[in-house]
């Protein structure tokens, strides 16, 4: 049977077809608003030639009123869709008092005529590993690809995580062209929550007793906040068994250890905090969290992470497992580590504040840095600089597979 092409444009590195209304960049689908994909696709087909308001209006509009703000929040819509920024102006550039233009060639390519599966299953598959202590570790294989582990952090459960408006997004996207690992921390979620001899050696050991479940032998791991020294230890511990690694807002020595900062957040203050309101919607510890933690966080996003307080581990818990990740320290092993890694690190991160980052950068021989424009500590899609995130990590990882 014959297969039909239809056409479609390529730019950078991501790839618009209008008749199937499919956008994808950095090799994964990204939805687009309607007036969003017709603006970017606008943009595309002049090639580079301008695009004023009066043909946004007419194009986009249908020719009816819009204001001035209306059309800039679309513009930055598509601008963090390609992984663009308003400052950067590297791929959609404003010719001020005139319009905007394309400022990257096109090309025109065949496209099949059939949509791509792009649809994910809806299921993951939750097992349980036998870590040091004798302690269970639940963890979850989801997506198709090369292997990659997301290493366990502060505050997780398998199930919420998997429908939370903050973590699936981040889940959909790893899993998209991997295979993801992902476990449940001793002491939170679904694994066992005994935090007896708990400490980084404890973490690197849940960590190898899910890849050594899983049969894996070399992968590549993602980390987050104090999952980041944990992967370190690993990858210190084990480097014959990790291809790469990719650190997002962490650290080396933990707050408790490291002489303080005006950035640095109080250990007593947030220990009180949790203690007096974990899992109260309108806890002061909640208000505080989502100024520190999350600051652009949706009511619906909040209102997920005190459904997950509540799931995932005890007042009294979640207190002693802050004071044991505060503790953390392997500032003395980033010489030895060897591993490609890549850091990247929120420049306004009121939690681990970016010197941390740039530590880790500048001690690991041949990290690559990259700082993202956001207040956020923990990722949230709806910001400016998600997809810039995530086109980062996909290209670092699609590399180490060369």
């Amino acid at each position: 049977m014959a297969v039909e092409w239809s056409m479609a444009y390529e730019f950078s590195n991501c790839l618009i077809d209008p008749d199937k209304h499919l956008f994808v960049c950095g090799g994964l689908p990204v939805h687009l608003e309607p007036q969003v994909f017709d603006l970017l696709l606008l943009l595309v087909d002049r090639k580079g030639r301008l695009v004023t308001k009066d043909d946004l209006v007419e194009i986009v509009w249908h020719g009816l009123s819009v204001s001035d703000a209306t059309i800039s929040a679309r513009i930055n819509a598509a601008r963090r869709a390609v992984g663009d920024t308003g400052r950067a102006q590297a791929i959609i550039k404003t010719v001020h008092g005139r319009g905007f233009q394309l400022n990257v060639d096109v090309r025109v390519v065949a496209a099949p005529a059939q949509t791509p599966n792009l649809a994910r299953s809806d299921t993951q598959n939750i097992q349980f590993a036998c870590s040091s202590h004798g302690t269970r570790i639940a963890f979850s294989k989801s997506g198709n690809g090369p292997p990659l582990v997301r290493v366990a952090h502060w505050l997780s459960h398998l199930e919420l995580d998997w429908q939370s408006p903050v973590w699936r997004p981040l889940i959909e996207t790893l899993d998209g062209k991997n295979t993801l690992y992902r476990y449940d921390q001793r002491g939170t979620g679904l694994s066992s929550r005994d935090l007896e001899g708990a400490d980084i050696d404890a973490f690197a050991d849940d960590l190898k007793a899910v890849a050594d479940a899983n049969n894996l032998e070399r992968f590549p791991i993602f980390a987050a906040s104090q999952a980041v020294p944990v992967a370190i230890r690993f990858a210190q511990r084990y480097p014959r068994r990790v291809s790469g690694l990719v650190l997002y807002g962490g650290y080396a020595k933990g707050r408790a250890l490291r002489e303080a900062t005006q950035s640095d957040i109080d250990e007593v203050t947030v220990l009180g905090l949790i203690r007096a309101g974990w899992g109260k919607e309108d806890s002061p510890f909640v208000n505080a969290f989502s100024t520190l933690f999350m600051p652009g966080a949706t009511p619906t996003q909040l209102a997920s992470f005190v459904k997950m307080q509540t799931e995932t581990i005890s007042p009294e818990n979640a207190a002693r497992l802050r004071q044991i990740v505060d503790r953390f320290d392997v500032s003395e092993v980033l010489a030895s580590i060897r591993t490609p890694t890549l850091v990247i690190h929120a420049i306004s991160d009121a939690v681990q504040p970016v010197e941390q980052g740039r530590i880790l950068a500048s001690e690991i021989e041949g990290a690559r840095y990259v700082s993202l424009e956001s207040r956020n500590h923990v990722p949230l899609p709806q910001e400016e600089t998600w997809t810039k995130m995530m086109h980062e990590v996909q290209l670092f990882l699609d590399c180490l597979q060369r």
